[in-house]
């Protein structure tokens, strides 16, 4: 096992348990036939691609990674079958169109980097990181992106929605075709990326209203923006020839800042952002009628001495004048 493997391993498993379930459960509207039993199970699903990770690459691994496409290709099949109930291209759904079929390319690149098959033509080690890739970047970002548009449909909120899908897609035609169209690639989803930290800090400002989802708000979107500046630089390295990160640690930089820094955050902070709107208003304090009288306050006697008391109970005796018998 490589050191590539032994960083991108855990990153993959935290997508594949934690990242697609969490975010399937903050979409509302509409739910197709078979969103909650799939989303419920999701983590079932998703152990024996987690464990064909650890195996070496042969046919078992391949097995047990493709249980888990067979998932992402059901999930994807959500894609349009929402589009049905919607019948909505809104920026904001088209983001969340996106990421429903982004984890099928990370199935189907795990199950021939797992089988050894160069998929495409594509090296094993780029294959490996393409499945975290459309976990965190073609998964995560879109989802994000589509849930910030839907609390702030401004420009920059209708740009960022767009750009993220636009700019993942591109990125994915540009392992077809070169380097340079990678590059245009990433500078669309980058611009989209900073559209979306933008919104996330405005978000902080106005719609949290406790200090730790204040901080993971800026949290994310901090990191995202150095995170987008290394994917941006390594880009621009391969396709111009200047000096940039090499693969390992562009994934150890980007991928688990972009990771762990971004889509953790944004995911637990959303979800505290939704806790707080489905929570019950607490009930008014009990008001006093106005019409009812108010009773009056009676004061209490002060004590009475102990030393009247004691007069007050014992009775007068009266004095006689003396009486002299006469001799």
């Amino acid at each position: 096992m490589t050191a590539l493997s032994l960083l991108v391993n855990p990153v993959v498993m935290i997508g594949m348990f934690w990242v697609v379930p969490t975010g399937l459960a903050l979409l509302d509207g509409p739910r197709p036939p078979g969103w909650d039993p799939l989303r419920r199970a999701w983590p079932l699903l998703a152990a024996p691609g987690a464990l064909a990770l650890w195996l070496p690459r042969s046919g078992l691994a391949a097995g047990l990674a493709a249980v888990y496409a067979l998932a992402t290709l059901a999930l994807a099949l959500q894609a349009p079958a929402r589009l049905t109930l919607t019948r909505s291209l809104r920026p904001s759904e088209i983001a969340v169109l996106t990421s429903l079929v982004a984890p099928s390319v990370a199935g189907a690149a795990l199950v021939a980097e797992r089988a050894a098959y160069p998929l495409f033509g594509f090296e094993l080690d780029m294959l490996a990181l393409t499945v975290p890739h459309f976990h965190f970047a073609g998964f995560a970002a879109a989802l994000v992106a589509g849930l910030v548009c839907r609390a702030d449909d401004g420009p920059t909120a209708r740009f960022a929605a767009l750009s993220v899908p636009a700019g993942t897609l591109l990125v994915l035609l540009g392992y077809f075709v070169d380097d340079w169209a990678e590059l245009v690639g990433a500078v669309v989803l980058t611009a989209g990326m900073a559209g979306v930290a933008v919104l996330t800090l405005r978000e902080r400002r106005e719609l949290a209203a406790d200090r730790l989802t204040r901080g993971l708000l800026a949290v994310s979107a901090l990191v995202l923006v150095v995170t987008m500046l290394l994917a941006l630089s390594w880009a621009l390295g391969e396709a111009t020839g200047l000096p940039h990160l090499g693969l390992t640690w562009t994934a150890a930089t980007h991928g688990l800042g972009n990771a762990l820094g971004f889509t953790v955050c944004a995911l637990l902070a959303r979800r505290r952002l939704q806790a707080d709107r489905t929570a019950p208003p607490l009930p008014p304090p009990p008001l006093q009628s106005p019409h009812l009288p108010t009773p009056p306050v009676q004061t209490p006697p002060p004590p009475t001495p102990r030393l009247q008391t004691l007069r007050l109970q014992t009775p007068l005796l009266q004095t006689r004048p003396r009486t002299e018998l006469p001799a």
